[in-house]
């Protein structure tokens, strides 16, 4: 797939089903990450590679942290259930370094581009995914699972599998005038 065409036609599919993908495939996907731009070489990244059973552990982590934000039944459910909606997840946390010349933000930033880089790399290989966050990022539960240091940000959960209904392959694109400024 044609690199400029991925970019501009991209769209999250949410229905994944298996095959997820695997080895060199999931490999691709893991460098394609680890190459996003990184001021300072720092690496503010760790991917947390679920899939399998760990997609049901997963799912009880989300649970705790429902249950400890005080969620209803509904939530609760919602929680526990969301990491089987994919065969495959990469969660990513921001592993940021405080008091370092590069700001926490642009940390932030890197390992956000890290998520997108994945979630291409899956595109060009015939996979899709979403990239979902929520109040649970910040949940306690949630960041102990994930070794979260105090300054470390849980930035995304990428679900990835094979789309259970093609997407169009042309995206609208939006009328970029209020967007853009000619500085």
């Amino acid at each position: 797939m044609d690199a400029l065409e991925l970019l501009v036609n991209r769209r999250s599919a949410s229905r994944l089903a298996e095959p997820a993908p695997a080895g060199e495939q999931l490999d691709n996907i893991l460098r394609a990450g680890m190459r996003a731009p990184d001021h300072g070489t720092l690496q503010p990244w760790h991917f947390f590679v679920i899939d399998g059973e760990g997609r049901e552990r997963l799912g009880k982590v989300l649970e705790q942290g429902a249950i400890a934000a005080g969620q209803d039944e509904k939530g609760i459910e919602k929680a526990r259930t969301s990491p089987l909606r994919a065969p495959l997840i990469i969660t990513v946390v921001a592993k940021c370094e405080m008091d370092h010349k590069v700001p926490q933000w642009e940390q932030l930033l890197s390992a956000g581009c890290a998520v997108m880089a994945m979630q291409m790399a899956a595109l060009a290989q015939g996979f899709n995914g979403i990239w979902r966050t929520g109040p649970l990022t910040d949940s306690p539960q949630v960041r102990e699972a994930f070794a979260c240091r105090e300054q470390d940000k849980i930035v995304g959960f990428l679900y990835l599998g094979t789309p259970q209904l093609k997407a169009s392959t042309t995206v609208a694109v939006p009328d970029m005038t209020p967007f853009v400024t000619h500085f």
